[in-house]
């Protein structure tokens, strides 16, 4: 029954084997062919309106879920979840948060020589916003067409009755009928586009109080972080616009 056992146990190991097969691709030839080419020709990009960096300024407060003894590390990552140039204005509304993952040690166990823990973790969403003045230093904005609404009526003429001579007529527009032309025009959106960000941030332990027990005596223990955040964000402003291109074909 063993033996048996062995020799199903070994087929099944080599099932498993790992089998790596390649070859190697032989040099093959091409001949570069000169693109055709459009000597005029009108096409709707996106173009740059502006370039600008906005420096957004942030002071928050982050309360952790535990006491922790010391701030390890940061980590960071820049969101903008709008940006919006309000048309016929130059008035940019920027909001988003920045990411947080905070790493700090905690206290377990300690005595007079030192400390022992363990490194936690806590993610956070710090929000900010702002509103900016944008200097269209690339390009323009093509002005934003309204919609319309006409109205037009027919002319009426009706009997004033026996008061008035037979021969006169009562002229007016016909109040009986409302007749319109809507138009309505669907102007294109300018949009962001991200290029960078610098955060410049600085954390502070608040709520301080010396742990319970026995330590060592400049060890502390907080509960908060107080934090000042310089973001300065590099971004373009575009609207997708009708472009003449005129070249000469090769």
């Amino acid at each position: 029954m063993y033996e048996i056992d062995a020799v199903a146990a070994e087929k099944a190991v080599k099932k498993q084997d790992l089998d790596v097969k390649a070859t190697t691709e032989p040099l093959c030839e091409n001949t570069p062919e000169a693109p055709v080419t459009i000597t005029t020709a009108t096409v709707k990009v996106p173009v740059v309106l502006a370039e600008l960096t906005v420096q957004v300024n942030v002071d928050a407060k982050i309360n952790l879920p535990e006491p922790a003894i010391e701030i390890k590390r940061v980590g960071k990552r820049l969101k903008v979840t709008q940006c919006r140039l309000l048309q016929n204005t130059n008035k940019l509304f920027i909001s988003g948060f920045v990411r947080k993952n905070i790493e700090y040690s905690t206290r377990k166990f300690s005595n007079r020589e030192g400390i022992c823990g363990n490194i936690n973790h806590c993610s956070v969403d710090v929000p900010w916003s702002c509103v900016t003045a944008v200097d269209f230093n690339v390009g323009t904005p093509v002005d934003v067409a309204f919609n319309t609404v006409d109205q037009f009526e027919y002319l009426v003429e009706q009997n004033l009755g026996p008061k008035f001579p037979a021969k006169d007529q009562l002229m007016s527009g016909d109040l009986t009928e409302l007749n319109q032309v809507t138009t309505e025009f669907f102007n294109e959106l300018p949009f962001c586009e991200l290029i960078s960000a610098t955060i410049t941030e600085f954390n502070e332990a608040v709520n301080r109080k010396d742990p319970f027990g026995v330590n060592p005596f400049e060890e502390f223990e907080f509960t908060a972080i107080q934090e000042k955040m310089v973001i300065d964000l590099t971004l373009k402003i575009l609207q997708n616009q009708q472009v003449a291109i005129n070249g000469s074909g090769a």
